[in-house]
């Protein structure tokens, strides 16, 4: 895995061995990456990368001009390399691990909400997004950790069912590539969406 563009471009990251996490290839980071141009992102964002892994989202985020990436991954083996490739890339400044449950804290909000926040839960987990799952919970608690308008990516299994609104997240793109589903979100401000309920009646 690499940094694909901005200031460190072809910076190549540290892996763990094994299956542990589920790295997502340069060309599907790319392809997510240029779809969020459409909405000036990820340029000045304050991000949260969720179930994080090595960091593959947060320091591409990082490498194109965002403002500051949180970075949340439960398992310490897999912190310790991505600590090693924040300090590599030299975004210790602009970035904070934390090394807990995303289940608990969802995006745990620092000084200021998010602007964007990726989320991409374990295999498994990511077969099941409907209300009775953990990832529906996930979602719905990211809602209060959100600005209006932010951008809430999610990538699960192909055959999951992926909701179009998690409360004011209200899907607004959706690709597949391989095996996987990436769905994109944006919190609706509490007007549109009484407005939008109420037109559904």
């Amino acid at each position: 895995m690499r940094i694909i563009a901005g200031s460190r471009r072809g910076m190549r990251l540290f892996s763990p061995v094994g299956n542990n996490t589920r790295p997502i290839t340069d060309r599907v980071k790319e392809s997510i990456f240029n779809i969020m141009m459409k909405w000036d992102l990820p340029a000045d964002a304050v991000v949260a990368d969720l179930f994080c892994g090595t960091g593959s989202f947060g320091l591409e985020a990082l490498s194109r001009g965002a403002k500051w990436v949180t970075f949340i991954e439960k398992d310490r083996r897999t912190v310790e390399i991505l600590d090693r490739n924040i300090a590599k890339a030299g975004f210790l400044k602009s970035s904070r691990t934390i090394c807990y449950n995303v289940l608990k804290i969802g995006a745990a909000v620092q000084e200021e909400m998010y602007d964007l926040v990726f989320v991409d839960p374990p295999y498994e987990m990511s077969r099941n997004c409907d209300m009775a799952s953990d990832v529906y919970n996930l979602m719905r608690q990211i809602n209060l950790q959100v600005k209006d308008g932010a951008i809430v990516i999610l990538r699960t299994h192909l055959r999951s069912v992926v909701l179009e609104l998690y409360g004011q997240l209200e899907m607004i793109d959706k690709r597949e590539w391989g095996n996987m589903k990436v769905a994109f979100f944006r919190k609706q401000t509490r007007e549109k969406l009484l407005e939008d309920l109420e037109k559904s009646f």
